[in-house]
């Protein structure tokens, strides 16, 4: 989708910085707000899945039927929840992994061994075109 590729371009490569505080309170709040996902938990729940910040979650997110896609307002907003859900899901299952802030003030997930996961832009590709499927993400960065 090509307004999808321009705002990502936008966003351009950058480094993250990370989210870190001297008060770990801070993290955890942070952590909290980007986990709400309030448009993707609301879809989900209306199919009878419940988010419960597992990988098992995500590979039922993989199967829903893909109805945001007929509303193209939504799917930004969609894809985006789907990237910070996935992201709560690894930076609560995987260990060393914690979000982390590119300049853009995108959020990204940096794993333990120093790789940088652009899960918002994993989640806009998997609401817009179904791949990167979501559990395949986690597959990927929980390996490492």
């Amino acid at each position: 989708m090509n307004f999808l590729d321009t705002w990502r371009k936008r966003l351009g490569p950058a480094h993250a910085t990370a989210l870190d505080t001297s008060d770990g309170a801070d993290q955890e709040g942070i952590a909290e707000l980007l986990a709400e996902c309030e448009l993707l938990r609301v879809r989900a729940a209306h199919h009878g899945l419940e988010l419960d910040d597992t990988p098992a979650s995500l590979e039922a997110l993989d199967q829903l039927p893909p109805r945001w896609r007929d509303d193209p307002e939504e799917l930004p907003w969609f894809g985006n929840d789907a990237g910070l859900y996935l992201g709560t899901v690894i930076v609560r299952t995987v260990p060393g992994a914690s979000w982390h802030l590119w300049p853009s003030g995108q959020p990204v997930v940096m794993l333990a061994s120093g790789r940088e996961v652009d899960v918002v832009g994993a989640g806009l590709d998997w609401a817009a075109t179904g791949a990167p499927e979501l559990s395949q993400v986690y597959a990927e960065a929980s390996e490492l």
